[in-house]
């Protein structure tokens, strides 16, 4: 790599981006260090004014690392782009040893103790604290083995809370950032995507109180949170119909199939199957789009150049940036002819084969290159349709999740300790175990007790709102007798369980 100087306007990007700190600028211009460089052209895709020009790294004095798709080529005693390898004598080592769990230990922290792992009772019909004066309506005991253990239960209003949904597809139902509208009301926004899903935020303290759309996000995060059928749209993308536990329903149609892996990753994952099924194959995703016989796993495999270009950018050999559309893979393409850009006839020959998929499986087609360098669709072969199969059997089925987050203080706290401070600290040193209707939670780092929970693992039916707005929500605080006297709980409000009233709304509730 090195820099067309003429070119070069001294922004410093390139400087700034490059992961092995090889470029400098000097004089209001870039400058590429032979021997800190490692060819993995991020100057060369940053760059607007086109100030960078490809160059192979010499052979001759670096050593080349296979362990990503980068493929660095990396001088003696430097290190790669991800810090991770380094060139040791003209041999690729790892620069950091194995660590144990002692090496960690005590970064990792303690876990909360056997006994506090799960509640004496829930808090789901339990009762709300309110106001911040009194105890929580539910604070019981009961003896585990050689220690007494209390549970403070309450269905806590909590207008620091929102729901994170999950939503298992490839299709692509609008673009990122875009509203969420729930009865002609926006509650949330579509967030950024996650491993072959889409991720809906719904709610928040500042949709909760910022006005009349307060009591609609409330309402969609609470069905949501119980598991019902809820219908929302994305602002200028999809219709959908979503219910935890269930496949999305995106304008109409029934979702079938999470993606095993990326573009790149399905290429890797099933390369020696591919390799058998065709003497290229392309496989299509709205993110990295892979190609057979330039991808690392492909050549491992045995597959030879082609001479296919495809129509996306490269991000390293064999992976391509794709786009977002209603086609194959979620991308723009829905004839899988025009993921081709052109066909080198001087590398590639009549009569090769072309298999283009996407990472579900669902969709597949086998071309024949001709004479003129034209394609012509034919049948799957029977190695084909089994490589087709075995994308297609190794997807999980689409599903809808959600993760139910809120922040629990003010009332929450007040109702189980005199002292809240003493709750927070006992929370973060996993003295106290947080669950919400049973289910573990798990607390964010940090200050305050800001938690997430599974609604799939909480009974049906446990959230609720109420018109302040607010979500409620059954929390539960366990953790050893001493410990909650230690904090100043209010012991005087303490019952053992086996006291419970049978006539209390609370009996029976183990």
């Amino acid at each position: 790599m090195h820099i067309i100087t003429e070119k070069c306007k001294g922004c410093g990007i390139c400087a700034k981006d490059c992961p092995v700190q090889a470029v400098t600028v000097t004089d209001k211009k870039a400058v590429i260090s032979d021997e800190l460089c490692v060819g993995c052209r991020v100057c060369f895709r940053v760059c607007r004014f086109e100030a960078v020009a490809l160059e192979p790294v010499n052979p001759d004095t670096t050593a080349e690392c296979d362990h990503c798709p980068i493929k660095c080529r990396i001088s003696a005693g430097n290190a790669g782009a991800c810090r991770r390898y380094e060139n040791r004598g003209g041999a690729i080592a790892r620069i950091h040893k194995p660590l144990s769990w002692e090496d960690v230990a005590d970064i990792v922290g303690p876990g909360p103790a056997e006994e506090i792992r799960r509640p004496v009772l829930t808090a789901i019909g339990a009762g709300t604290t309110y106001p911040d004066c009194r105890p929580a309506p539910a604070i019981v005991c009961e003896k585990r083995g050689p220690v007494d253990v209390v549970t403070v239960a309450t269905e806590v209003p909590l207008s620091y809370s929102s729901i994170l949904v999950k939503v298992d597809t490839d299709i692509h139902i609008g673009k990122q950032g875009a509203p969420v509208i729930f009865e002609g009301r926006e509650v949330g926004l579509l967030e950024t995507e996650q491993y072959g899903s889409k991720m809906l935020h719904i709610g928040g303290v500042n949709r909760l109180t910022g006005g009349a759309a307060g009591f609609a996000a409330a309402r969609a995060i609470v069905e949501i949170a119980n598991r019902r059928p809820v219908k929302v749209r994305i602002k200028d993308g999809s219709s959908l119909e979503i219910q935890v536990g269930q496949p999305p329903v995106i304008d109409g149609v029934t979702g079938q199939k999470m993606r095993v892996g990326c573009g790149s990753a399905t290429t890797g994952i099933f390369a020696n199957l591919f390799a058998g099924a065709a003497d290229e194959v392309l496989v299509l995703d709205s993110h990295i789009t892979g190609q057979l016989s330039r991808h690392v796993a492909g050549v491992v495999a045995g597959a030879k150049p082609s001479g296919v270009e495809v129509i996306f950018p490269m991000s390293t050999p064999g992976r391509y940036f794709g786009d977002h559309g209603e086609g194959w893979g979620g991308t723009s393409v829905t004839d899988p002819k025009a993921l081709i850009k052109s066909i080198d006839m001087n590398i590639a020959r009549p009569g090769m084969t072309i298999f283009i998929t996407e990472t579900t499986g669902q969709n597949g087609a086998l071309f024949e290159v001709r004479a003129d360098g034209s394609l012509a669709e034919i049948e799957l072969t029977p190695k084909a349709r089994e490589a087709l199969h075995a994308v297609r059997d190794s997807c999980e089925p689409s599903l809808v999740s959600a993760v139910y987050t809120a922040g629990s203080g003010g009332s929450a706290r007040a109702g189980v300790t005199r002292f809240p401070i003493k709750l927070t600290q006992a929370v973060h040193q996993a003295k106290v175990q947080v669950t919400v209707g049973g289910a573990p939670a798990y607390v964010l780092p940090g200050g305050g007790i800001s938690f997430l929970v599974d609604v799939g693992r909480v009974k049906p039916g446990a959230f609720s709102w109420t018109p302040t707005p607010a979500t409620i929500c059954p929390l539960e605080y366990t953790m050893i007798l001493a410990d909650y006297q230690a904090m100043g709980g209010h012991v005087e409000a303490m019952k053992p369980f086996s006291a419970v009233d049978p006539g209390d709304p609370l009996a029976g509730r183990r």
